[in-house]
């Protein structure tokens, strides 16, 4: 019997095992960073132990720390979550020859799938169809486009599309540098890029008695730079025989490498409906609660019970329903996806939808890690009924910190393409992504009004209003690259604001208006955090419209000393330079968008590019800078 779980990971995994675990009665330990000191993950657990430095390569990485972590505190298992050391057949092994419980699958297994090239062959042997290698050395304009992958890769990294043979040199040594430090293994391959391809992964779990279930499929098409970003399951429009070719060969992998504990094995399913075996994940995934909903079980608890030695079941529990999962990021997808970083105020869902997250109100999202705040999960008897439950949700939910990827959730959900299972492929945001992130300009004013009537009200103990004709009340917000300017008049009369004609004042605080706007009764709720302003209504009916917009209060006297050289590029996040463009130097004649260097941050890598033509004058950074939003990183002169 296992009393007391390491968890040896972070945020929403190590929560969410945490919650098993006390339900079970059994007692929980905590590993944490020096970032994470404060994190909900280690304040929840029953015992937590310090991991020093900031860097996951110091901490989360470091599989002799976890080992004697997992002794200091007397815990007798350590789980590994996703992530970090989750498919390491070295700290698997660790962990076994310290005399402690691995809830995950046995080393050897781990080590047969940790290779994406050693995975293929076994289930090339297992009779698992697969994609045809390409020898990039050989290969020409009719195999383009292609993919370059990471041998030892996993959540995007390391990974390429190539479609021009002129690149495929440099896009394999850039694909090798970042698996070398990613993973620590350079090794990469390359295989055909399908083109309108579904993502579509089978859930197994074994135990040590030779029963495996396979708890049906999830469709994970949704997909930028190759992360998941909305999952489902089960995986919609798939024919009856194709559900029980992907089911036996997700059997056939897991018998052929003497599977045990949770896995996923992925395919690609091109328009003929071809499956093509991808690749095999030895442990839980971040898109586990899907599976979940519609089958009615606890995935951690079954790991537990199968790392106990028990046998499962001799056949599942069936499907029922449909449940859609969306990740919520910390990230700008109009701008590159950029991470971004801050204090998270306010996260809060309606009733109805289930949230994992590893953050709560008050945290601070930080440069060292993965970006994703939650991960939203709506089930419902049918498809049409879950992905309505989830937008709603997510249009409602209040959000008060940095840019999230939100918006870009709820028009997903609701776009055309991914309402008809048989549109989707994982080029979905490669073909949307500009309509999916356009600017909302229209609805935005109305909200900037709103905060400037409640900043009067919230100034004036009068609550704004004037007895006496005088100039117009001016405040100035920006949002979005966009300044809004609200001028407007309070009297006895009521409201008179400029550029909102037939706009009514029905009621007004310091934290709640009520306007009436094209005869619609709008209430919004301000909230406000130093000169940061969320506004939030209910969503307007029948639009696509934001029903949340944050902006920053403007002085009405800018500093005129805040100016930037012409030409200088700062960084737009915080993180560490990675690679600057080989023989780059001061005096280089740069083209426009001539890639000039790299950054690094949550576990990404952005390419920042020369603006314009010209001289690059100043290069003030070098491979391991640390580097704050605002940084000047380079300049560039016409």
């Amino acid at each position: 019997m296992i009393r007391s779980v390491l968890v040896a990971n972070r945020g929403e995994i190590a929560r969410r095992v945490f919650r098993t675990c006390r339900e079970l009665g059994i007692s929980t330990v905590a590993v944490h960073s020096d970032a994470d000191a404060g994190a909900p993950h280690v304040r929840e657990a029953d015992t937590a132990v310090r991991l020093p430095g900031d860097a996951p390569a110091d901490t989360y990485l470091r599989g002799d720390l976890l080992v004697r972590a997992a002794r200091a505190a007397g815990a007798d298992a350590i789980h590994p979550g996703y992530g970090f050391l989750s498919e390491n057949a070295g700290f698997a092994t660790a962990v076994a020859d310290a005399g402690l419980v691995w809830i995950g699958p046995p080393p050897a297994a781990i080590e047969a799938m940790a290779s994406k090239t050693r995975a293929k062959e076994l289930m090339a042997e297992a009779g698992v169809p697969l994609p045809a290698p390409v020898d990039p050395g050989k290969a020409t304009e009719a195999d383009l486009p292609l993919l370059v992958k990471a041998a030892a890769g996993g959540g995007g990294r390391g990974m390429r599309m190539v479609t021009e043979l002129d690149s495929l040199e440099e896009e394999l040594k850039a694909a090798a540098a970042e698996a070398a430090s990613a993973f620590g293994d350079g090794e990469v391959f390359v295989e055909p890029y399908l083109l309108g391809a579904r993502h579509v992964e089978v859930q197994i779990l074994a135990d040590g008695h030779g029963t495996v279930w396979t708890l049906g499929t999830r469709d994970c098409s949704l997909q930028r730079r190759h992360q998941k970003v909305i999952e489902e399951a089960p995986a919609p429009g798939l024919s009856e025989e194709l559900r029980a070719t992907l089911h036996e060969a997700a059997d056939r992998a897991a018998r052929a490498i003497g599977y045990r504990g949770a896995g996923t094995v992925e395919f690609l399913v091109d328009r003929t409906g071809r499956a093509y075996f991808l690749e095999m994940n030895t442990r839980l995934q971040v898109e586990h609660p899907v599976t979940e909903a519609v089958h009615r079980l606890d995935l951690v608890a079954l790991q537990l019970s199968v790392a106990e030695g028990r046998p499962l079941d001799p056949t599942p529990p069936p499907p029922h329903g449909h449940a859609v999962e969306a990740r919520l990021y910390a990230e700008d997808p109009a701008a590159g996806w950029q991470p971004q970083t801050g204090t998270l105020h306010r996260l809060a869902l309606p009733d109805g939808v289930r949230l994992d997250s590893g953050v709560t109100d008050g945290d601070t999202i930080g440069i060292h890690y993965d970006p994703m705040l939650a991960k939203v999960i709506a089930w419902a008897p049918s498809r049409d009924e879950a992905v309505r439950k989830l937008a709603g949700a997510l249009e409602r939910a209040t959000l008060h910190g940095p840019a999230t990827n939100r918006e870009l959730l709820v028009r997903s959900l609701r776009h055309p393409e991914f309402t008809d299972p048989g549109a989707l492929d994982t080029g979905f945001y490669d073909r949307n992504l500009t309509e999916l992130t356009r600017s909302d300009t229209d609805a935005a004013p109305l909200f900037a009004l709103a905060a400037a009537l409640a900043d009067a009200h919230g100034r004036s103990r009068f609550g704004g209003f004037r007895n006496v004709p005088s100039g117009p009340q001016v405040k100035t917000y920006a949002s979005g690259g966009t300044e809004h300017t609200i001028r407007y008049r309070l009297g006895r009369d009521g409201l008179h604001a400029e550029d909102f004609p037939g706009v009514r004042l029905l009621a007004l605080g310091p934290d709640a208006v009520v306007l009436e706007a094209g005869g619609l009764r709008r209430p919004f709720t301000v909230t406000r955090y130093g000169d940061r302003v969320h506004v939030d209504a209910p969503p307007a009916p029948g639009t696509t419209t934001p029903a949340s917009h944050a902006f920053t209060a403007l002085p009405r006297f800018p500093d005129p000393t805040a100016r930037t050289e012409p030409g200088s590029l700062l960084a737009p996040m915080p993180g560490t330079v990675v690679r600057i463009a080989t023989g780059l130097t001061e005096g280089d004649q740069v083209t426009a968008g001539q890639p000039l260097l790299w950054l690094e941050a949550m576990k990404m890598e952005h390419k920042i590019t020369a603006p314009a033509a010209g001289t690059l004058t100043s290069l003030p950074v070098h491979t391991g800078t640390q580097v704050e939003v605002g940084t000047l990183l380079a300049v560039v002169t016409d």
